[in-house]
């Protein structure tokens, strides 16, 4: 096994902007806790009550991450994802990147057992997972514009597309208005529909995301949302807006359907969170957003989890983490996340579903920290991914170090498991590791190579505007967006879509 980076030996707080700040919290910690790791303070909610969900002050806990194979389950148990005997890995395949004449995005990636799917321009495509070479290609009449982060257990997700192909020169783009199932095995499109209503009136409705939970599809924009039978395509609901302007902007998906619903204008708007029926969109519960929150993103359905800027206060979408009993409709706690402590991102063009790297899991949501100092003599930066208690919204101790020069990004849940993707500094490949989400420590699963040319295609995907997936020892990099062809530049490391494989 290739061993792991050096991890920083401080106490893991971010060296932020102000000095004073450092010096007076470090006093308080000391003041409140002897030998822990972390410290929080209660404050009182938006109404100037005490409310019944505790409220997190965001700091990082204590303690450290290291080898984690013989850590004791966490409560949503083991995960699938082995560390193999050789975690070395080597490139599998790079996509190229096609041909288009202006900016195009190519939102939506999915791996099975079999092929790693992705779309491109006015098509889907699926590549042998091993050697990317081409399984099959799906054409479409135009460009996916929003595609589920979702796919069914029989490998069926569904896109939003374009009636038509774009014309070059067009100033305008045809509608996003058709809602398909796909089935990734196969390789068919097994239904489209569009639908007329809410804001759109008697034109069709432009979606610019859709999800999925169990058997509903669920496609929404700020106009309005509708939601139709994965296997049939039968309409379930269509897009509405009553008197008090009232809609569904969006949904989130997986394990349960949550409505993300506004009233009224934009700049004086209440935000709802309501779980849904997904056969008839019967909300189950409803919580009300505080003031000042004009839009709100799903993290997890179940356990419901919603980020949110509140009052513009916040950074990236988010100042805070909602945990919210999804039976009820009651808070279960809030949770401060400033934006310039922690790297978890809520992007407003991504939808409800928008959020990337933040996992909620074993009913804890794990961030990571942003990037801060680290301890070498190299100046290198780094941080940790930590973990906050979903039922009282309290740090949670321990962290998991990214080890000088990377900084860890949370993907996904597999198991009570975190996998996680480490960005690599300028002189070594990237690494995949899984960390145990009760001692957060970690197992390293994937090393990518150091060599140079290798490591500019890896690291020539933006952070924060791809598409990440780990399955079955392989890691994924896509893009979901193609920039306008540059005649200017060189673009020799930069590919649509890179795969690491094991070495042997």
């Amino acid at each position: 096994m290739m061993p792991q980076p050096a991890a920083p030996s401080g106490g893991g707080g971010l060296l932020n902007r102000t000095q004073l700040q450092i010096v007076i919290a470090a006093f308080v910690a000391i003041v409140l806790i002897i030998g822990g790791g972390f410290w929080y303070s209660s404050t009182k909610d938006d109404g100037g009550k005490q409310d019944e969900a505790k409220n997190s002050s965001g700091e990082n806990g204590g303690g450290k991450g290291g080898k984690g194979d013989d850590a004791p389950a966490a409560a949503d148990g083991p995960g699938k994802e082995k560390a193999p005997a050789d975690t070395a890995s080597k490139v599998a395949f790079q996509l190229p990147i096609p041909a288009r004449f202006d900016v195009t995005g190519v939102p939506g990636s999915w791996v099975t057992d079999k092929a790693f799917v992705k779309t491109s321009v006015n098509a889907i495509v699926a590549h042998d997972v091993a050697k990317g070479t081409v399984l099959w290609t799906l054409d479409l009449p135009g460009q996916v514009c929003a595609a589920s982060r979702h796919m069914t257990d029989d490998n069926k997700t569904a896109v939003v597309f374009e009636a038509t192909k774009r014309a070059k020169g067009d100033k305008g783009y045809p509608p996003c208005s058709e809602v398909g199932v796909v089935d990734l095995t196969a390789g068919k499109l097994l239904w489209s529909k569009s639908v007329t209503g809410g804001a759109s009136g008697d034109e069709k409705a432009r979606f610019d995301q859709v999800t999925l939970s169990g058997n509903t599809v669920a496609a929404g924009y700020l106009g309005g949302s509708a939601a139709f039978d994965l296997t049939t395509g039968a309409i379930r609901w269509k897009p509405t807006v009553d008197a008090e302007e009232c809609r569904d902007i969006g949904y989130g998906g997986g394990k349960a359907l949550v409505a993300v619903r506004r009233c009224g204008s934009y700049d004086n708007a209440q935000v709802t969170i309501q779980p849904l029926n997904p056969e008839n969109g019967t909300p189950l519960s409803s919580y009300k957003m505080p003031a000042g929150v004009e839009d709100a993103r799903i993290v997890s359905s179940d356990p419901l989890v919603v980020a949110a800027d509140v009052g513009d206060t916040g950074t990236f979408g988010i100042s805070d983490f909602f945990s919210i009993d999804g039976k009820t409709g009651k808070l279960r706690a809030k949770i401060a996340a400033p934006g310039d402590k922690y790297l978890a991102r809520c992007s407003a063009s991504d939808g409800v579903e928008g959020c990337q790297f933040v996992v909620v899991g074993n009913d804890r949501i794990y961030l990571p920290t942003e990037e801060h100092e680290g301890t070498g003599e190299s100046y290198s930066r780094t941080n940790e991914i930590i973990a906050f208690d979903l039922a009282t919204g309290k740090a949670v101790s321990g962290r998991a170090d990214a080890g000088e020069g990377y900084h860890s990004l949370p993907l996904r849940m597999d198991g009570g498991n975190i996998i996680a993707y480490k960005w690599p500094p300028y002189d070594k490949g990237g690494q995949v590791v899984s960390i145990n989400g009760a001692t957060l420590k970690e197992t390293v699963l994937l090393v990518n190579p150091a060599d140079k040319t290798v490591r500019d295609a890896e690291t020539s995907f933006v952070e924060s505007g791809s598409e990440y997936h780990f399955k079955n020892g392989r890691l994924f990099i896509a893009d979901d967006t193609l920039s306008e062809p540059d005649s200017g530049s060189s673009s020799s490391s930069k590919f649509m879509a890179i795969s690491f494989g094991p070495k042997s």
